[in-house]
């Protein structure tokens, strides 16, 4: 593809990402698989110009609104801005893009010509920028975010504004690490292990994974090692009964079973069972036998109430903001708002109240999300412990000591970030259920 196909094809799959209440990357997903003609190296291209883009709207957008005036189409004003600030394309490389041939962007208009000029020499981030934009943050999720990190803020975001890496976990029911690493070097992949969890892998660039053999035959899942981490400080065990009471499409769920070593119960729970589905042939490939798929019309469902108290640990993936994951999905920062957050706050209640009840005298209550948020972590936390008096905190810091070993970042609760500790950034409390006290008759 020449450089203004490329052009052209981010500024068709952005225009689809704002009118489509998908995740940008299943947007981009259906349109390359509609155009199988674009190979490899043009799929990666047009990316980077798609997530530079969404990664840098905010800070795009008070460039295009300072130094644009008269521009009409606002996602080429986008691309035209970042194409000149972060790859330092002159107006004249722009308009040989910009000529209106085939497979290629319109003619640049006037306006569109003028941005560009102005543009010319400038760096995507200005001293005149507030301090939200700088950070390319929603406006109204800046005060909460300034108030956790404070001077750190910066570093923070820039870490959660960059690319992921691609982390990949064992499966301890085929293998090890070593043999792991072994496969990937065959295929001419290079990893390395990852830094917290005992089960991770990092790949040094991404790759196709899809077509390896240890992959076909389930020896390697693609996760985050904080998702890993906050599976393992579940610390399911064979023989236990367990339920991943938020499961989706099962990620942690292969997790947990594999911890368990097929023995056991496993109850993988969601509201909306084609989740549920998708995880069949994930755990049929990883030679997970013992997990019961379970959809359930709430988390109210009738099924929560017969098998109260019925299980060791019942794990809380809850749904989020999802802030953590930013660096993997950067549109969502634009399509969440303050009503979105109070949505959740109740919906996060409400969902472990009754996944409160299924944990058994002795068992333990896993709460994690994928946000930065107090209010979708430690206040939940506080909330719960007040609300239930037969649970207390079960602190962090052991069950990692317990479970996952060496240094460790937690305290009461884990909390993890890009800019410190190379992860997703990733909440996590844990909470025991009181044994029931034994009485005897005088």
């Amino acid at each position: 593809m020449t450089p203004g196909a490329r052009i052209a094809a981010a500024i068709d799959i952005l225009t689809a990402i704002d009118a489509a209440a998908r995740p940008a990357d299943d947007t981009a997903a259906d349109y390359f698989r509609r155009r199988r003609y674009i190979g490899a190296k043009d799929r990666a291209a047009i990316a980077a110009q798609i997530y530079a883009v969404l990664r840098h709207r905010s800070a795009l957008d008070w460039w295009v609104a300072r130094e644009g005036n008269g521009v009409a189409d606002p996602t080429r004003a986008r691309v035209i801005a970042a194409l000149t600030l972060a790859e330092g394309r002159t107006a004249e490389s722009l308009a040989a893009s910009f000529d209106g041939g085939r497979f290629r962007p319109a003619i640049l208009a006037s306006a569109e010509q003028a941005l560009a000029k102005r543009l010319a020499g400038r760096t995507l981030h200005h001293p005149a920028m507030p301090r939200a934009v700088a950070n390319d943050l929603p406006d109204w999720l800046e005060p909460r975010l300034a108030a956790l990190y404070g001077p750190a803020l910066e570093a923070e975001m820039a870490a959660l504004n960059g690319p992921a890496p691609m982390d990949l976990r064992v499966n301890a029911v085929k293998g090890d690490r070593d043999a792991a690493l072994r496969g990937l070097a065959a295929a001419g992949i290079s990893a390395e292990k990852t830094r917290y969890s005992p089960l991770g892998l990092r790949l040094k660039a991404r790759a196709p994974l899809a077509g390896l053999q240890i992959f076909k035959d389930g020896l390697i899942e693609v996760q985050d090692e904080a998702s890993q981490l906050a599976a393992l400080l579940a610390d399911a065990q064979p023989g236990m009964r367990v339920v991943d009471f938020c499961a989706g499409a099962g990620g942690k769920t292969l997790a947990l079973a594999a911890a368990m070593n097929n023995r056991g119960k496993l109850v993988a729970c969601d509201t909306a069972s084609w989740r549920l589905d998708r995880a069949g042939q994930r755990l049929r490939r990883a030679g997970i036998g013992n997990v019961e798929r379970r959809p359930l019309s709430t988390e109210r469902d009738p099924w929560v109430k017969r098998h109260a108290k019925g299980f060791d640990r019942v794990f809380v993936d809850a749904p989020c903001l999802g802030i953590g994951t930013w660096r993997r999905n950067p549109d969502a920062k634009w399509r969440s708002t303050p009503e979105d957050l109070a949505e959740l706050i109740v919906r996060q209640r409400d969902i472990l109240a009754s996944a409160a009840r299924l944990v058994k005298p002795g068992g333990r209550l896993i709460y994690a999300t994928c946000s930065l948020l107090r209010e979708e972590n430690e206040d939940q936390a506080e909330a719960l412990v007040a609300a239930n008096p037969d649970f207390a905190p079960y602190p962090a810091a052991r069950a990692w000591a317990e479970t996952v070993g060496g240094a460790c970042p937690a305290g009461d609760y884990l909390r993890l970030t890009p800019a410190r500790h190379g992860t997703d950034g990733f909440f996590v409390a844990l909470f025991e259920r009181k044994p029931a006290t034994c009485t005897t008759a005088s």
